[in-house]
């Protein structure tokens, strides 16, 4: 068997997968918000569901808070600045098994052109066929991340002392993957 037999690749499902991100807002409450838009694949053995690597795309400008003048300033060069940094990426440098279902994913998150190596918790949250007889696999990851150190500084003082915005962002991921189509050499 060659190395390629014994992988198996499947393509993130867009309609079926997303991130979720909460923020201190104010020193006392959360703000919650996803983004809309990714893509990526996962590279499978041909005998597990615990991924071998794990690479995603995020449309940084799908920010979606449900406020829409936050999602514009998140947009900004306040933040994510997304019209040079139209993207958020993760590339999986290890991933570590931690029993039949869960594993530990490390990587290099790249946000607002900063790279920097985080980790996920990680499950594989079920695997299968879908009524119309497609495999399908779904895994969630969870990680915590300090914004300043992507260089997403901007806050604001609070009159009472403090700041609007935290520096720590929780961040979950749920994805849905199905077999990527085969590719043909050029």
């Amino acid at each position: 068997m060659t190395a390629i037999a014994s992988t198996r690749t499947y393509a993130i499902d867009p309609a079926h997968s997303s991130v979720h991100f909460s923020v201190r807002h104010l020193m006392i409450s959360k703000v919650r918000g996803t983004f809309d838009k990714l893509s990526g694949t996962i590279e499978l053995p041909a005998d597990s569901n615990i991924p071998r690597s794990i690479t995603v795309t995020v449309d940084a400008t799908s920010v979606n808070t449900r406020e829409p003048q936050r999602d514009g300033h998140l947009r900004s060069a306040d933040f994510l600045d997304v019209e040079h940094h139209a993207s958020l990426t993760f590339d999986s440098t290890s991933v570590t098994p931690k029993g039949s279902d869960a594993f530990v994913v490390t990587g290099q998150l790249e946000i607002h052109g900063t790279k920097r190596e985080v980790t996920l918790n990680a499950s594989l949250s079920g695997a299968g066929k879908d009524p119309w007889g497609n495999d399908r696999v779904a895994y969630e990851g969870t990680t915590k991340i300090n914004r300043k150190d992507f260089g997403l500084t901007w806050n604001q003082a609070l009159e009472a002392g403090g700041v609007a915005v935290g520096e720590d962002i929780d961040i979950t991921i749920d994805v849905e993957a199905i077999p990527a189509p085969p590719t043909t050499a050029a």
